[in-house]
């Protein structure tokens, strides 16, 4: 036989969008998208990777998240220091508060943790995007433009390119994106780590001026005038320490509480957002019925008539 039956791979798939705005006959045009491609990602990878992976282009974000750490490091401090400050009340009244205070550092380490966590994922994830997922999808979206006449082959190719891309794009705007909505929820309880901040330093303050009062009292009044006075000197301070104590370890859980849910939670949160939206927009697939496929479904009804 003079000619030949060349085998053509054929696919149960329906015509996807692409295919439909980019036809498999059309080679002169899918060879130019696919060179398109091949440029992007030669940009992605020489031009916006390097951008996306410097520490410079976040300096502002960087530079809040030092300025949390170093909050949270002055509430560790505070809360250590307003701790050992109680314990020296006499009697151990104060010796639960204390206790409580000082486990609230433990807290504190995993905000802190996470802020440093979120600070290396910044650049960390725009090197991932940028230098390695968007190149990648750019290269195997040419691959399935070449592939003109396998269009299972390209089908799949270009599903694979387009989900690399979109997990790169998302990747990268995660941490900013958990970064922006903390410091909006920063900014409406600010006042609250200042008040613990205020509160400590106000307690510590207090026990030292009570430490030099009964040095004073001691220096002007006998012995045994003192002694007599000392059961209600003690049950006055007690009671208003005790309470300005409870007062400082609520501000300090609520401040712990507001810095756990703005550092920890909302970055998972967002996190499961994106992914959520990026499942969603990928597993929606656009359909496209051609010329070919109406007919052979026209011609499939007249027989079965």
């Amino acid at each position: 036989m003079d000619n030949e039956i060349v085998p053509v791979e054929t696919s149960d798939l329906p015509a996807t969008i692409i295919d439909e705005l980019i036809p498999p006959e059309n080679r002169r045009l899918r060879l130019i998208v696919a060179a398109a491609a091949i440029v992007l990602g030669l940009v992605s990878f020489f031009a916006i990777g390097p951008w996306a992976g410097s520490p410079d282009t976040y300096a502002e974000t960087i530079a809040s998240l030092d300025e949390k750490r170093e909050t949270v490091m002055n509430l560790v401090a505070g809360s250590t220091g307003t701790s050992a400050a109680i314990t020296l009340l006499p009697d151990d009244i104060g010796t639960p508060i204390a206790e409580q205070l000082l486990d609230l550092s433990a807290g504190f380490a995993v905000v802190i943790g996470a802020l440093y966590l979120e600070k290396y994922l910044l650049t960390i994830f725009g090197l991932l995007a940028f230098r390695i997922l968007v190149p990648a999808g750019c290269v195997l979206f040419a691959i399935s433009m070449a592939l003109a006449g396998r269009p299972r082959s390209s089908s799949l190719l270009q599903g694979i390119s387009v989900r690399l891309a979109v997990f790169g794009i998302v990747v990268s705007l995660v941490v900013p994106a958990s970064i922006f909505i903390s410091d909006m929820i920063d900014d409406t309880y600010r006042a609250s780590a200042n008040a613990s901040l205020a509160a400590s330093q106000a307690a510590a303050e207090q026990e030292a001026a009570a430490a030099e009062g009964q040095q004073g009292q001691q220096g002007q009044q006998g012995i045994l005038e003192l002694i007599q006075q000392l059961p209600e000197t003690i049950s006055e301070t007690a009671s208003g320490v005790s309470k300005e104590a409870q007062d400082t370890l609520n501000n300090f859980i609520e401040t712990l509480a507001v810095m756990i849910v703005t550092s920890c939670v909302i970055p998972i949160l967002v996190l499961l957002f994106f992914l959520w939206l990026a499942k969603t927009i990928l597993g929606i697939r656009v359909e496209v019925p051609g010329p070919a496929r109406i007919a052979g479904s026209l011609a499939t009804r007249r027989r079965g008539r």
